[in-house]
């Protein structure tokens, strides 16, 4: 029996593209798209979203459950580590402080950086407490 790896994969991608977008994320994919973004006012979270086990079991549903907070960030987009590069890139470009982490959360407001949850807070965590630190960054800037 043999596996086509490329088939398999893009699946695995097509899914969490689909997954956070469906839950209200812009999906970025270029570098211009991430600085559109990046100077427009007010709060903006970016999701940096990959296709470890974490992002699917833990991130990308915290994602969609963190914004049903009361306070939510103006913005809400992604990039995808990995697969889109150049907006990737570009994206972690603006979190200035933080070493590059996907999964991950960035909390900005007019484009600086506030906070970010890393894949180290992310990992060994269930889906509600990284709810809870999103929402508590919510809470606090938004």
């Amino acid at each position: 029996m043999s596996m086509d790896f490329n088939l398999f994969m893009n699946d695995v991608v097509a899914t969490a593209r689909e997954e956070i977008k469906a839950a209200g994320y812009q999906e970025l994919t270029t570098s211009e798209e991430v600085e559109e973004v990046m100077a427009k006012k007010g709060t903006t979270l970016v999701m940096v979203n990959s296709v470890c086990g974490c992002a699917g079991g833990v991130a990308r549903p915290a994602a969609k459950v963190a914004v049903s907070n009361e306070k939510t960030p103006d913005h809400l987009v992604t990039v995808f580590a990995g697969q889109d590069k150049e907006a990737t890139a570009k994206a972690r470009s603006y979190f200035t402080g933080f070493a590059p982490s996907s999964p991950s959360f960035a909390l900005l407001k007019d484009g600086e950086i506030i906070n970010m949850v890393e894949r180290h807070e992310i990992e060994g965590s269930d889906p509600e407490e990284v709810v809870g630190m999103l929402q508590y960054l919510f809470n606090k800037y938004c």
